[in-house]
Order: C-alpha cells, then structure tokens, then sequence
C-alpha cells in the first residue's frame, strides 16, 4: 500500500496545482472587502477577538451576518471584589448580550488548567426564559496542538473550557468556583487562572445551499457518478474568495472545486480509483463515504491560518466527542461546527478546528481541518499524538448518553476508507511515538489500537463512557467495510 499511497499522493498534487492555478486566474482581480479578515463591529462593552492569525488590530468592516462574531466579556469576583483575581468565585452576572449559540471560558495561560467548577445559564432570544445552571466541561487542554510544535508555540494558544451549544441566547449568567481539594484556600491565594473571559459565539445564519440535512445519511440514496478529477465548477468559482478555493482545490481528486459535499462511491469504485501496484496486491478499503465539505458547512476561511499541515501518514484514529452537549438538530449541526471552529481559532488560538472530522448524531461526516480529506492532514485533537493520526469528532456528549447506531455505522464508515488509504487495520494495533502528555512521556513508543479513544493517548473521561463503549462495534464494522 505504501507505494499505492505514493501514486496517489503524486496525482493529487498535480491535480491540486492545476485546479488552484484554475481558481487564481479565474477569481476577480480585486475581491470584495469582506475577503479580508474582519469582524463586525460591537457596541457593547465586550471585547470583539480578531482571527488568531492577526498580529495587528483590524479596522472592523461591515460583514453579513453570515459571518458570525465573538463577544468577549471579562470575568469579575463574585463576591469579594476586593480579592481581585484571588477571588475563589469569579462569573458574570444576568446580563443582555448580543445573540449567540455557543458558550465557553478562556484564561490566559495554556498550560494552567481551571481546577473548578464552570457553570452557564443563558435566555433563549425574544423570550424571558432562562435555562436552569448548565455545568461546562473544564478539563479541555488535551484537545490541543503538541508540545513544541508551531501551533502550540505561536503565542496565541490560550487555555479554554470545552464548548457548550445553547442554542439561539441573548442573555448570560456564569458562575466559576473553584475547587481547593488538596490545595490551600488562605486568603490571598489564587485558585484561579488569570485573565477568564465568557466567549459567546453566534455561528452566522445558515449554511450554503447543498449542505447536509438529517436525510442525507451516507448511502441513504442513489449515488451519482463523480464528476471527472480536476472538474471546475466555473458558477461557484466566481463566488470563491482566494482562501475557500484553497481550501476547496486539496480535495480536487474528490470532487469539483467549491463542491458542499464530496459523493459517496461504492466499494469497487473505491478501490478502481486508488492506483493499482505492481504486484497486484488486493486493497483493503472500505467504501468512500459521503462527507459534507467545509464549504458544505459554511466555514469562514478567512479566520484560519492560511497554509496547510501535513504528517507523513494515517495509523491511527482517535475518537473524540465534542462535549458541547446533545441539545441540537441534526439541521443545526453545520451551526454547530462553525461555533466550534469560531471557538478553536478566534477564542482558544489555534490554527484551525482541531478535529480532522466530525460526525453528527445522524450520521452525517464532515470535513473538519483543512487540507484535504484524503490526505494525513496535522490536527490539534489528542494532546501528544497527533502525529500520524486523525481526530474524529462525534458532536455531542456522551458520558452517560448511548450514541446513536448511525452514528457508530458513520464512524466505521469514515475510518474503513480514510484508515485503508493508508493500509491500516481498524481492528490492528500499531505503535505511535507520544510527543508528551499525562500518560506517556515525550518518546515514548506506545502500542495502540488502530481505532483508539481520546482516553488511550491522554488521562480524560473523552470520548465519554458510552461513546468508547462503542469502539469495538466501530472496528468489526470498519474491517468488514475493508474487505478483511
């Protein structure tokens, strides 16, 4: 298979220069202002974070409101004001805000975690209702770049809670507490991180026209046949900012440029599409699934870093869970994905969304990190190893709730094909070098299961209980896709 990856690899990079070379001479000379990075104006007295990429303040420009935002609010003591940032109990109180849909707690320092207790109630917009306390995922800091590499080290990284989805909210409380167990609680001592801030993210409004519903449920329908490798859609190519046909034209081998989704094909169009060796040799890859495109979900490319990451190869794919909770439609998922993104990059600091894919509660994969999705694209998922290995993110929570069968059969889906081009066995072991985490120390070579949970690499209840109960089932399933 190495030299199958090879070919491959070879095709897709002269298909990929020419689509891109395609794309810049049929995009406008002068694109629109809002191809610039820019976030909408405030009003208010939060802070408005620009793009993580931005080393200088951006003048705010008039966006639509598909592009989303981000307010910021700084946290305060929540009772003895005069102990500062000593305080054990800092928060907000009720206050009206811009709308928003996702939530979550950033500080300063990385490497600090928040050893407490994080808790949000929000109203729900044109209403007076609040929702009761709902509790915040604190430990997050092992979903992130690792240590010493460029994304960690940029400076921008700041440590942050898990997102939570509370859907259409225009009205905030949060209350942090911090928890002393073995440690001091004297007065004058401080238990929480410096600088926390509330983010509040409104994910824009919809997601373009041929983007994934709840039917859309790989195989649940006739394939068409793909188009031709290299195919230019010339109507959308005219609608492309520079940064969305980058992001489109690494998967050119897939699908045409600025395509909402690339097409599921069937096992034996899977495998006449993957270079045959010289020796003959019997593939084993399961069929290509449909997976929604980041155009498909509506990413504003202009917040990431604008180069792509690679690793050497695929051998491994940790299952994560969002912990963003499962209070969402599967209609609101590309929501969803764009408040998660927005939070990775404008709020935390990283490059782009961490995960390499998500999938959602009916089944639905998408594309996550961009840069392609047949190629071994460097993620921020599992603290330590993300080297030659891809992320997989089921959008919910899943400590004590059952995931659903489609979405286990989606997962299966998506590593049969993905793992396959690289001719890895999802129900194999191999070995991954750990570049530093709470489990294994930086060199060390650690035995894995191809299809592993975010809990095998890191010390962390993700992808919860339930959800890696469900590995077992996902790698039976994913070796009988591949043919094993």
């Amino acid at each position: 298979m190495s030299r199958i990856g090879r070919m491959r690899r070879s095709r897709f990079l002269a298909s990929s220069i020419g689509v891109t070379c395609a794309a810049a001479l049929a995009l406008p000379a002068a694109l629109p202002a809002t191809a610039s990075a820019a976030i909408p104006t405030d009003s208010s007295s939060a802070a408005v974070h620009t793009p993580a990429r931005s080393s200088t303040p951006t003048r705010p420009l008039s966006l639509s409101p598909a592009a989303g935002s981000t307010q910021s609010l700084p946290s305060s003591p929540r009772a003895d004001r005069s102990l500062g940032p000593a305080a054990p109990e800092q928060g907000l109180g009720k206050r009206d805000v811009r709308s928003f849909s996702l939530v979550g707690v950033v500080w300063d320092n990385p490497d600090a975690e928040l050893e407490g207790r994080v808790q949000v109630r929000t109203r729900a917009t044109d209403t007076a209702r609040w929702s009761g306390w709902q509790d915040v995922e604190t430990h997050n800091h092992e979903h992130a770049a690792d240590p010493d590499t460029a994304e960690r080290s940029s400076g921008r990284v700041r440590g942050s809670t898990a997102p939570l989805w509370v859907g259409d909210s225009d009205g905030v409380e949060v209350r942090v507490r911090a928890e002393t167990r073995g440690r001091t609680a004297a007065p004058g001592v401080q238990l929480l991180p410096d600088g926390l801030r509330l983010e509040l993210v409104d994910p824009g409004v919809g997601a373009p026209v041929g983007a994934a519903g709840p039917a859309a449920v790989t195989g649940a329908a006739h394939i068409a046949e793909p188009p031709p490798v290299g195919t230019v859609d010339a109507p959308t190519l005219g609608a492309l900012t520079v940064e969305s046909a980058a992001a489109s034209a690494v998967n050119a081998d897939l699908a045409p440029l600025g395509s909402t989704a690339i097409p599921a094909l069937s096992r034996k169009e899977t495998v006449e599409r993957l270079a045959t060796s010289a020796s003959g040799a019997k593939p084993y890859i399961g069929p290509r699934p449909r997976i929604v495109t980041r155009a498909g979900w509506g990413a504003d490319e202009k917040l990431r870093e604008r180069d792509f990451r690679y690793t050497k190869r695929v051998d491994v794919a940790f299952v994560h869970h969002t912990a963003s909770g499962n209070n969402y439609k599967c209609t609101q998922a590309a929501s969803v994905i764009r408040s998660i993104y927005r939070y990775h990059v404008v709020s935390s600091g990283w490059r782009d969304i961490g995960y390499n894919f998500l999938v959602d509660k009916c089944g639905n994969i998408y594309e996550g990190r961009a840069g392609g999705v047949a190629k071994a694209v460097m993620g921020a998922h599992t603290l330590g190893f993300n080297t030659n290995s891809m992320g997989v993110a089921v959008i919910g929570s899943f400590s004590s709730t059952k995931p659903p069968a489609v979405t286990v059969k989606a997962i299966a889906q998506l590593t049969a094909w993905k793992l396959g081009l690289y001719g890895a066995n999802p129900k194999g072991k191999t070995y991954l070098t750990s570049g530093g985490g709470n489990l294994y120390p930086k060199g060390k070579k650690v035995r894995l299961n191809v299809i592993s949970g975010h809990r095998d690499g890191f010390a962390t209840e993700c992808p919860g209980g339930r959800l890696y109960g469900k590995l077992g089932t996902a790698r039976s399933e994913a070796a009988r896709l591949q043919g094993r």
